[in-house]
């Protein structure tokens, strides 16, 4: 049924999701220790729903769809928003004018307060390709719009049933905070993480350049937590493969990316960023490149008038010989 065997071990996550989220309903007093094992399972669930967005993971469409669902609970959003947000935007500009998930949009500086808002700021501008996706399907792919209304449905109902189901066995008081840390907050950690994962990985690259738009991670514990999600260069230029290829695509391109982005530790990064750069600014990131609102269109003359003033200058130096 799996259209890779690597996703084996996707499949294994995906049932490791409920499996630790449901032992507090039975024993509450282990919630405050499980949390944050749900949160690393959500931003799992997160990054899995981005690998099957790009690639699905089933051979059969009915599947797809049910396993988009059922990440979805464990995420905090219906997947199909990664469509007109990821696929047909993000990918589309990559970090340059028209992304909705700019790192630039109001300062290209780098520092915590940039990057721990960013979420905020990047929520509230995908929301409207997001919106205009949904009036699109509305007006044209009926099919696909019951697709999104049913998505939103089944994630609602879905929710409100875990918390009611809390509820009924420990009261409201125990029932929510049973419900809350073992789905509220790991879907709220989800999706800050990887929005501020996607701001990371382009703050200060150069999207105009052929390898250098994307910043990667190339830690082999973490690509193998998150699935190869840190490989973000090889990524970004081919967006369609699956993510289990993605380590030997990074090894073909890391020749010509600059060194700079190829970072080794996730931890030391956000250390070196956010704690000592304030001190020492050498520390932090700085622009490679091209920046990203410095469109080379822009800043250079159309190739016509170029043309057009030489030609000029060549007949007034032929009159003047």
């Amino acid at each position: 049924m799996l259209r890779y065997s690597a996703d084996r071990r996707t499949l294994v996550w995906a049932l490791a999701m409920p499996v630790v989220a449901f032992i507090p309903y039975f024993r509450p007093e282990l919630a405050g220790w499980l949390w944050p094992v749900s949160c690393y399972l959500a931003l799992s669930a997160g990054v899995i729903a981005h690998n099957h967005n790009h690639t699905q993971t089933f051979k059969g469409r009915k599947l797809n769809a049910i396993f988009g669902n059922w990440l979805s609970i464990f995420y905090g959003y219906p997947t199909y928003a990664w469509v007109p947000t990821h696929n047909l935007n993000h990918h589309k500009f990559v970090n340059k004018a028209g992304d909705a998930t700019i790192t630039w949009r109001f300062t290209n500086k780098h520092n915590a307060l940039v990057a721990g808002t960013y979420f905020f700021v990047s929520s509230y501008y995908q929301s409207e390709p997001i919106k205009d996706y949904i009036r699109k399907a509305k007006e044209k792919n009926p099919q696909l719009y019951r697709t999104i209304i049913g998505q939103y449905v089944f994630f609602i109902g879905t929710h409100l049933a875990l918390l009611s189901l809390a509820v009924a066995l420990h009261g409201w008081k125990i029932g929510f905070k049973v419900w809350g840390l073992m789905f509220l907050v790991p879907a709220l950690f989800a999706l800050w993480t990887i929005m501020f994962f996607n701001y990371i990985q382009h703050v200060h690259t150069d999207p105009w350049s052929e390898h250098n738009h994307s910043r990667s991670w190339v830690s082999p514990l973490l690509n193998y937590l998150l699935f190869n999600n840190g490989y973000h260069s090889a990524h970004h230029e081919i967006a369609g493969a699956h993510w289990s290829t993605l380590s030997a695509l990074h090894a073909k391109l890391a020749p010509d990316i600059d060194p700079r982005l190829n970072e080794r530790s996730f931890w030391w990064f956000c250390l070196r960023n956010y704690l000592l750069a304030p001190f020492v600014p050498s520390l932090g990131t700085h622009q490679i490149g091209r920046a990203p609102f410095d469109d080379p269109a822009l800043s250079a003359p159309a190739a016509p008038v170029t043309a057009a003033v030489d030609a000029f200058e060549s007949g007034v130096n032929a009159a003047r010989a």
